[in-house]
């Protein structure tokens, strides 16, 4: 048996019109999707819709005999909510092409990995080492970009659901277009926040892109969850652009995150009745 991992991720640091169309810096969190592949008979029910189709075209992709799929189980443990903005199925899909690359005994490189997975749908830059500007449709990494310092994350999670392709049908070109020169500026905080590390930098692009997002995307409660934001000093706010997700990113020695929990009970309980405390960390495939 082969296996590999792939995390999730809070929504985007930034995502909007960056440098001549849409990109994306997807925020990776210590959460992960496990898959393992096995010779064996299959047992189709117990996956995810995307897992065999990625299945199938890494074997393309290596040129393998492609009714190997019909000897080949596939098993995973995830608790990765679903259709939320928390890239759930970038982290199926890549760790199903990596696990699978590893049964035949095969090595894949990492842009041919996100290469596969936008080939099956507009994917996350999860599965890229360790933080990257993404064209997330085209499947081409932009811009590698360093790992952010230790940040804590407070999730919040909302029981909407939505579809990425979904998302992807929206009308939103003229509003990205609109909104490209703010995006340019997010994303340039957000570089200098990488390179000199600075928390309260990073948290302030993901503000900014949030805040654009906001016209295609609305999240309930948007001003107000800002509000506790700055009332708590906390580094920012980010969102998941074409999912549900909220994420608020503070230093757990130097914040009081019950507190927030408590602020945020008393405005949206309904709209975020479910919280996870996580962390940043780098992206990749393990």
């Amino acid at each position: 048996m082969t296996e590999a991992r792939c995390p999730a991720s809070c929504g985007e640091l930034v995502q909007g019109w960056i440098q001549g169309s849409e990109k994306l810096v997807s925020m990776p969190i210590n959460w992960f999707s496990t898959v393992f592949v096995t010779f064996g008979q299959p047992q189709y029910h117990q996956e995810r819709p995307m897992m065999r189709k990625a299945l199938q075209l890494t074997l393309q992709y290596f040129r393998a005999d492609p009714q190997l799929t019909h000897g080949l189980k596939i098993e995973f443990d995830s608790t990765i909510p679903v259709a939320k903005g928390f890239a759930s199925s970038t982290a199926d899909i890549a760790a199903t092409i990596m696990a699978t690359a590893r049964c035949l005994e095969q090595t894949i490189e990492e842009q041919d990995i996100v290469q596969l997975c936008a080939h099956l749908e507009p994917t996350d830059s999860t599965a890229i080492q360790p933080l990257a500007l993404f064209d997330h449709q085209q499947g081409k990494i932009c811009e590698r970009l360093p790992a952010a310092m230790d940040i804590d994350i407070l999730i919040l999670e909302s029981p909407i659901h939505l579809e990425t392709s979904l998302y992807h049908l929206m009308n939103r070109r003229q509003t990205l277009l609109e909104s490209s020169e703010q995006m340019t500026r997010a994303y340039r905080t957000l570089r200098s926040g990488l390179y000199n590390p600075s928390p309260q930098a990073i948290g302030e692009a993901a503000v900014m892109s949030a805040i654009e997002n906001q016209h295609i995307l609305r999240k309930p409660h948007f001003r107000c969850l800002l509000d506790i934001v700055e009332h708590h000093q906390l580094f920012g706010l980010n969102v998941a652009h074409s999912g549900s997700a909220v994420g608020m990113l503070f230093d757990g020695h130097a914040h009081d995150i019950e507190r927030v929990i408590n602020d945020i009970q008393g405005i949206s309980a309904n709209h975020y009745p479910d919280f996870h405390l996580t962390q940043l960390i780098a992206g990749g495939v393990r």
